[in-house]
């Protein structure tokens, strides 16, 4: 696992024209008629809902609480419209790190503080943090993290990490702005977004426009 830092004066391996065409003001502004594909925060996503932008930010997009379940909960993340999204697309710089046969497929997406993708597993990938911070928990693929697929990573990370045995308890790191983190191939992840406070009340110093969290990812898939 590889954590990699770069400085955000300039906007992060995005660069500063993607950071700044992924404010929030700015994505409202000039998208926010535009569809979008939500999808439940249950392990395997099972459930899709189609809103508009705007929609999902002034109805939907709020800090998790502990009640809600994962087919309760809705995130925007990948299920892009890469033509409607093309002029924020075609600006991002994707890491300059390549792996044999493999080409990167980008997801896209913002969600609130407490909100997450419990653990999952798939090829390997970059995650990139343009706003907010996001914490990572990791397992090696011998080793299946025991997690109930519809709790979501908050219930998870509230109720069950703290009872882990020490030699049960994953790897985990939070990505702040600007940086980036890879995943091996079949690697269990599961990730939680951290906002102005994360979950233990740990107080987190934001200013007012990063009171939201906004990722990239990058999903490496076979050429052949």
């Amino acid at each position: 696992i590889v954590g990699i830092e770069k400085q955000i004066d300039d906007g992060g391996w995005g660069g500063g024209e993607f950071h700044r065409l992924c404010r929030k003001d700015y994505i409202l502004e000039n998208f926010g008629t535009k569809k979008i594909r939500l999808s439940s925060a249950n392990t395997y996503s099972y459930q899709k809902l189609d809103v508009s932008l705007k929609y999902y930010v002034e109805n939907i997009l709020k800090p998790q609480t502990l009640e809600m379940l994962g087919n309760e909960t809705f995130y925007w993340f990948g299920d892009n419209n890469y033509t409607e999204w093309e002029e924020v697309f075609k600006v991002y710089k994707p890491p300059p790190y390549e792996l044999p046969n493999l080409e990167g497929v980008y997801s896209f997406g913002l969600a609130g503080a407490g909100t997450g993708v419990p653990f999952h597993c798939h090829g390997p990938g970059f995650g990139e943090v343009v706003y907010g911070r996001k914490r990572w928990f990791l397992y090696p693929p011998e080793k299946t993290p025991s997690f109930h697929p519809n709790r979501t990573t908050l219930q998870w990370y509230i109720e069950d990490y703290p009872k882990l045995h020490p030699d049960d308890r994953p790897l985990d790191c939070t990505i702040n702005q600007g940086e980036i983190i890879y995943f091996p191939d079949r690697w269990w992840h599961g990730t939680l977004n951290i906002d102005t406070k994360n979950p233990l009340n740990e107080k987190i110093y934001t200013r007012k426009r990063r009171m939201y969290n906004l990722s990239v990812g990058v999903k490496l898939t076979t050429l052949f």
